[in-house]
């Protein structure tokens, strides 16, 4: 029995192409709460301990007993050290879990883009996106709580300042100014040059996953310094944009560093001249030194949280564009889901043309022709359409033009989960994914099947042998270490099909890579499931499939001539070439 699936979205974006952070903080307000309320005892802390420091001043100066403020600054440093600590790790805890939850909605939004736009976006850049670009959203819920506590540290600590002398502190305030002019001009700068560096990070990460993906034929070939050449390209682009992007970050703290000793230098020949006319005493002025340095870390804090920021916000920008892209298109027509009409064809196409995306030509055109239960074959060269045909019909694309209808209704009336859930789809590649074997064998059904409806699966196309051999048989994980020949990952991909209550198998190529002992046992597993349910399909060896109640001849996008093997031989004559050729070649 198949699982029930989440329902897909109307051809629209996720509920919400936008990334909104307060909303995200919200499922996580007691944290961020928590954090930030500890990070304001902190900053509190530190507010108060250069009053203290001044009492010492005085004490020492008056012969008084300084236990009291010693002991008391003591304690606030050790207090504001902890808050700080704990505020730390409450913030980036609900930070990780605000970075898992964005993942997972990119990840969800991933899966239900129609392959086109994967194949358009590019799946390294699309996996960028969800690794690197989160990572750097982070920032964002970093900086919601640095922002207010660093503002409300230095608000504070200006207004202690004025408190102690208000002189000074127009003169600290008005040079600090003068410095974030400068850092203000270059910030604005930071957000393009991070956009770009995020931009050439998914192309990177691109072309070394398809490269690595074709790493057999590099080798086979020798190109392994041409690839290398390829790839450095691009890893210079990013080369010199990272380098740019330094540079511009160097001058932040530079900048900051500049104010910060230009606003000493202020302070303390303005101090020195407010000392000399007795206008201010040593304990206040050296309580005001304090002070000063501990506006410079509100003051750092903010620069740098900004600078983030800016990383945070380009990041958002290209996940916010990931999001945006409507998903696969799912029933025009709200209604339950259909049920399968017994006297009307698995499959009819009327009319219909396609053609992918970037390229000119038409993959089909005007193709018209229906499939009933039993075996349907369809043949013809390679490029003539034959995989379309089967992309088509399992929804993996939506056509130009014309009309589909699978077990009697429009292949638009239904919920795309409820049509994979009728078809059972084997492609030319015979992909798994990197999961166990039992989990490729229950993919998209039970996950409760019994080991012994597993192993009989697998017996029937022999493969049980091998999986027992495999170092956790069932439980091993497919791909790396442990993988499998591309025979025996065909025929597990078949094992799945009998595992299956699909009412239509579409096989793309099935025996393309099994020797002649695994052909004759796929002939009769394809045999016993057409007698139940409707098979269809495509093949180069013409001997699997002479014996097919149906076969669409196809070349060119275009259905040539449909009927039985001997029917064909008489009236088809690319056909008869077909078989001509393949009994000479020894087919």
């Amino acid at each position: 029995m198949h699982r029930s699936l989440p329902p897909f979205e109307q051809g629209s974006p996720s509920s919400d192409s936008r990334i909104l952070i307060g909303n995200e903080i919200k499922g996580q307000a007691w944290q961020f709460s928590l954090g930030v309320a500890l990070s304001l005892v902190a900053a509190a802390a530190a507010l108060s301990v250069p009053l203290f420091v001044r009492d010492i001043i005085k004490g020492f100066s008056s012969n008084h007993s300084v236990a009291f403020p010693v002991v008391s600054m003591c304690l606030l440093v050790i207090a504001g050290s902890c808050a700080q600590a704990a505020s730390g790790y409450l913030v980036t805890r609900a930070g990780e879990i605000i970075v898992l939850k964005l993942r997972g909605r990119l990840l969800q939004q991933a899966l239900r883009l129609p392959l086109a736009n994967i194949s358009v976006q590019g799946a390294g850049t699309v996996s960028s996106r969800i690794t690197f670009d989160v990572s750097q959203i982070r920032h964002i819920t970093d900086v919601v709580a640095q922002i207010p506590v660093a503002g409300v540290a230095l608000i504070g600590t200006v207004a202690v300042m004025a408190w102690l002398d208000w002189v000074l502190t127009l003169a600290t305030v008005i040079s600090m100014v003068i410095s974030l002019g400068f850092v203000s001009s270059v910030l604005r700068r930071v957000k393009t040059n991070f956009s770009g560096q995020q931009a050439a990070v998914g192309q990177l990460t691109h072309k070394i996953a398809t490269h690595l993906g074709a790493l057999t034929t590099i080798k086979a070939f020798r190109a392994e310094s041409f690839i290398l050449q390829k790839i450095i390209a691009d890893a210079d682009t990013l080369r010199v944009l990272a380098l740019k992007g330094n540079r511009i970050e160097a001058l932040i703290p530079a900048l900051t560093t500049l104010g910060n000793q230009f606003a000493m230098v202020v302070v303390i020949l303005v101090g020195g001249s407010r000392l000399a006319s007795d206008k201010l005493s040593i304990a206040s002025f050296g309580a005001f030194l304090i002070y000063l340095v501990q506006a410079f870390s509100p003051a750092t804090t903010l620069s740098n949280a900004l600078t983030r920021l800016q990383a945070g916000r380009a990041a958002r920008e290209r996940c916010e564009k990931l999001l945006g892209i409507p998903r696969e298109i799912d029933s025009k027509v709200h209604h339950p889901i259909p049920y399968p009409i017994s006297t009307a064809p698995a499959v009819s196409f009327n009319g219909v043309s396609h053609s992918y995306t970037g390229v000119n030509r038409q993959a089909l055109r005007d193709v018209t022709f229906s499939v009933s239960r039993g075996l349907t074959a369809i043949v013809g060269p390679s490029g003539a359409g034959k995989s379309s045909v089967l992309a088509l019909i399992d929804r993996l694309f939506v056509p130009d033009s014309g009309q589909i209808a699978v077990l009697g209704h429009a292949i638009e009336d239904w919920p795309v989960s409820a049509l994979r859930a009728k078809i059972a789809y084997i492609d030319q590649a015979f992909t798994l994914p990197e999961i166990t074997v039992r989990e490729n064998l229950q993919l998209g059904g039970s996950l409760n099947t019994p080991d012994s409806e597993l192993f009989a699966a697998l017996e029937a196309v022999g493969l049980s042998s091998a999986v027992e051999d495999l170092p956790h048989g069932l439980d091993t994980v497919i791909g790396r270490e442990a993988n499998l020949s591309g025979g025996q990952r065909q025929r597990l991909a078949l094992a799945r099909v009998l595992l299956s209550d699909a009412q239509i198998v579409m096989l793309d190529e099935p025996t393309s890579q099994l020797d002649g002992m695994n052909e004759q046992r796929f002939r009769a597993i394809v045999d016993e499931l057409s007698t139940k349910r409707t098979v269809i399909v495509v093949a180069h060896r013409l001997s699997t499939v002479q014996h097919a109640q149906r076969v669409v001849v196809m070349n060119d996008g275009r259905v040539v001539d449909v009927g039985d093997h001997i029917t064909l031989l008489d009236r088809c004559p690319p056909y008869r070439e077909m078989v001509s050729i393949q009994s000479t070649s020894g087919y």
